[in-house]
């Protein structure tokens, strides 16, 4: 059953197939195709309606270590702005209360 909006509606299988893994990419794509047959999808947008359900039934997230683990160590170059003193001289509003508990009520 080839349609003119076929090719979009391939587009769409493979942008969504894309985050799965390969062996759920297949799994999804028989099922989507089964979907699609069934609802009898007037356009992209219905299509993406009904696909878009059933491709998060197929999606495990990665668990936390493993993300942390993709991103390797952190590479970050020694900042001075964390690392060094303040230059000049401390703000006059720093420490006010500190400075006024030595005062004499009087």
């Amino acid at each position: 059953m080839a349609t003119s909006w076929s090719t979009e509606i391939d587009a769409l299988l493979v942008e969504l197939g894309a985050s799965l893994a390969p062996s759920q990419r297949t799994a999804f794509e028989t099922a989507a195709r089964a979907a699609l047959a069934a609802a009898g999808c007037s356009g992209i947008g219905a299509a993406y309606r009904v696909l878009a359900p059933l491709q998060r039934g197929y999606w495990d997230p990665p668990s936390d270590h493993a993300a942390s683990h993709h991103l390797g160590p952190q590479r970050r170059r020694p900042s001075k702005l964390i690392s060094a003193e303040a230059i000049g001289s401390p703000d006059p509003r720093e420490d006010g209360r500190l400075r006024n508990s030595f005062k004499v009520a009087g």
